[in-house]
């Protein structure tokens, strides 16, 4: 008897054996459909948080330094009250950065304070309004999809109009046009001369979507006169980045008059911060997860060896007389494996089927897509499973004396 007809006479006996014991078979397989759905829906969600945060990233280009007075990751208190003792950014430090810097291709100066935003009777209470120049259009990343950006001389000449996001557009102007709209951002009035493409975000204050973008004459006349700037500077090579971090850092220091040896009084982030953030909490969320997939796996896989076991015994006869008509060991062994996961399987498929529903109403609250590389590996994970926790009870019944088995009441 050749492998492929072994293989198909245990497809067919362990198949038979699971329909005469239906209830005993959905009973064994719960443990199994509680394993799988967790690990489909942890693998899901990761993959929709990861593929938000790249989105809501995307924003902060890799060719992009920003230079600030703190951190944008603070570790601890004394890190965020030493970051409030330094001297804040202004706007002739970015001036001068503009002057001397020969590795920058764009260098913009960016304020920014919340205020309300309000047309006719619709309003957002809290939006980001951020004043910067023409350029931010360039280290930002951001498109227009309605109107235009800023041009240079509404960013020297201060005049009063305005780039709004995709969500406050949608809030403010549901059914109009948002271009050539005038809006009251604060209590002064600015016209509307485009609406920027939809980038969605992660956060409660919905990134790009919930910017309105001024000229900076017109944001410091209206808001803050001498903010803490935040400095864009876009490198012209992405090779150049290391090269640019330094010389912002050397002609920055020499623009705030630092001694040799004196630490920095301010901070150059970067992209890379955020992911390396980013990449230990999801590593740690990855790490309770898959503790607690594996747990339950683990309740699931010794409820299944029990009921091998079982099913060993009360075939112990049955296992004498095909080993007494010539059944090698090796045909027994498969045999309850692959009933085992067999029963897996099915656990794996009805999980699969409880999870994909899961998806679609965690769709509402979060991204979340069920991938054909994460049903691969649930259905591989139950497999395993069943292969493993059948292993022994099968290696009991292939290991039978013949004699003995069949001398079984």
């Amino acid at each position: 008897m050749n492998f492929l007809t072994e293989l198909r006479e245990g497809l067919s006996i362990s198949w038979s054996a699971i329909r005469a014991n239906k209830l005993r078979s959905v009973l064994t397989t719960l443990g199994i459909v509680i394993g799988i759905v967790t690990v489909t829906l942890m693998g899901t969600a990761i993959a929709g948080l990861n593929q938000s945060f790249l989105n809501s990233i995307s924003s902060i280009g890799t060719d992009v330094l920003y230079v600030s007075r703190a951190s944008w990751i603070i570790q601890s208190r004394q890190e965020w009250v030493e970051a409030q003792k330094r001297p804040a950014i202004t706007l002739a430090e970015a001036e001068a950065l503009g002057r001397q810097l020969t590795l920058a291709l764009a260098i913009v100066p960016v304020a920014q304070n919340n205020e309300p935003v309000k047309f006719k009777n619709r309003n957002s209470a809290s939006v980001n309004v951020i004043g910067t120049t023409e350029q931010f259009q360039l280290t930002s990343g951001l498109i227009v999809a309605q109107g235009r950006f800023l041009s240079a001389a509404e960013s020297a000449g201060g005049r009063p109009v305005c780039v709004i996001g995709a969500e406050i557009a949608t809030n403010l102007f549901p059914h109009e046009i948002a271009t050539g709209q005038k809006i009251q951002v604060g209590q002064r009035t600015f016209e509307v001369v485009g609406v920027l493409e939809k980038k969605g975000g992660l956060g409660d204050n919905g990134g790009a979507d919930n910017e309105v973008i001024l000229p900076l004459p017109q944001f410091n006349n209206a808001f803050l006169e001498e903010p803490d700037y935040e400095i864009h500077v876009k490198v012209r090579q992405l090779g150049q980045l290391d090269d640019a971090r330094e010389e912002v850092r050397s002609v920055l220091r020499k623009i705030r008059h630092l001694a040799p040896g004196a630490p920095d009084n301010f901070t150059i982030n970067q992209q890379d911060q955020f992911l390396e953030l980013f990449h230990k909490i999801a590593g740690t969320i990855g790490g309770v997860g898959l503790f607690i997939t594996g747990l339950s796996l683990f309740v699931g896989g010794i409820g299944i060896m029990n009921i091998m076991f079982v099913s060993v015994a009360e075939r112990t006869r049955e296992i004498g007389v095909r080993k007494a008509i010539g059944a090698k060991r090796r045909t027994i062994l498969l045999q309850f494996l692959i009933e085992a996961a067999s029963i897996c399987l099915l656990g794996g498929i009805i999980a699969l089927g409880i999870a994909w529903l899961a998806v679609l109403a965690l769709r509402n609250i979060m991204p979340a897509e069920m991938s054909p590389l994460i049903v691969a590996i649930s259905l591989l994970v139950s497999l395993l499973t069943g292969v493993l926790s059948g292993f022994f009870p099968a290696w009991r019944a292939a290991r039978m004396n013949p004699v003995d088995a069949l001398r079984n009441e």
